[in-house]
């Protein structure tokens, strides 16, 4: 039987017909190359209208590359950067942000559904500095978070005004920020809360491999291009990694995409049969399913992954489909 991966992440989608026409239109005549041409520009320009930011704009192979880069530019190797104990730059980067940061280090935090718990923040903040560890230089959080919640502008400002207090540097990893508006967050509120670096999520929104690295704090945009040419991510062909935030910015499918997927996903909520163990508020339903269940959903076709806390995630995407979330609903109701 061959598997199916519709729900096992938003990741294994195929591109969206808006990003590839995209695509296809900026593979015409000759240009500059590295990033310094008219697509690339314009993708540039629509990023920042996104936000209603003035800022300077990067465009990635990974949101791996996005994340790392964006720590090494705000930690200096001595340092480490707090997360929360199951974001992605902790769990799902093979020390990259170790690596691009020349060794800084990752302090993490606690806190239910992905969110850090800001009792938890304040205490590590608290922590006096010593030479035989990494002190905190900078907050490292994801919106939505690895568990399908949300944070509100309020809850990031509440963790980020500490931070920025210190003088700490903060990066907000977006690679589901698209879920994130659609959720209702406001994306133009992200200028004032104290970010310095930002990713933009590229390929869980229905893209072709390629995330958006937007640069508030213009001081660190100086020679990260060279940064980013030492770690292989300065493409000579740059637009056509910029080339899809056209077709999905431009079209307003960016947004519009992703409020499908959570719809699809609070679709599948209704018709789970297993408890749910994590609040729906994105693309993602994360439930309480024992391994010989799980290998018998396995056996039936669909595939999907046991997550961080034990509990089973089934992912939706831009491409999730209601007769495919029914289909699923059928069988997991058989297995219940």
């Amino acid at each position: 039987m061959t598997s199916r991966y519709d729900f096992a992440s938003d990741n294994t989608a195929p591109a969206a017909p808006e990003a590839l026409e995209a695509l296809v239109a900026a593979n015409t005549g000759f240009t500059s190359g590295y990033g310094t041409d008219p697509v690339t520009a314009h993708a540039a320009d629509l990023v920042r209208e996104l936000l209603d930011a003035d800022a300077e704009v990067r465009f990635v192979a990974s949101g791996t590359a996005a994340n790392a880069l964006s720590l090494a530019a705000l930690c200096r190797p001595f340092e480490a950067v707090l997360a929360h104990e199951h974001a992605h730059v902790c769990t799902d980067e093979t020390g990259a942000p170790g690596f691009f940061g020349q060794g800084l280090g990752l302090i993490r935090l606690p806190g239910a559904s992905g969110r850090i718990e800001p009792a938890a923040l304040e205490a590590a903040l608290a922590v006096p500095d010593f030479s035989h560890r990494q002190s905190a230089a900078a907050l490292s959080l994801t919106n939505t978070t690895e568990y399908g919640t949300l944070y509100s502008a309020g809850a990031l400002e509440a963790l980020i005004a500490p931070v920025k207090a210190r003088g700490y540097g903060v990066h907000l990893d977006g690679a589901r920020l698209a879920n994130a508006a659609a959720a209702g967050f406001d994306l133009k509120a992200i200028k004032t809360l104290g970010v310095d670096l930002l990713v933009v999520g590229g390929t869980k929104a229905g893209m072709p491999p390629t995330e958006a690295v937007v640069i508030f704090d213009r001081a660190l945009a100086r020679r990260f291009d060279a940064r980013l040419k030492q770690a292989g991510q300065l493409p000579s062909k740059g637009r056509f990694y910029a080339a899809p935030f056209i077709g999905m910015l431009g079209a307003g499918a960016f947004v519009r995409h992703a409020a499908h997927a959570n719809a699809m996903a609070r679709k599948l909520a209704e018709l789970m049969p297993f408890p749910v163990s994590h609040p729906v508020e994105a693309n993602g339903v994360f439930v309480d399913m024992d391994d010989v269940t799980l290998a018998r959903l396995h056996a039936e076709g669909w595939f999907v992954y046991r997550f961080l806390d034990g509990s089973v995630r089934f992912m939706c995407s831009w491409a999730t489909t209601p007769d495919a979330v029914e289909s699923l609903g059928e069988v997991l109701s058989r297995l219940s």
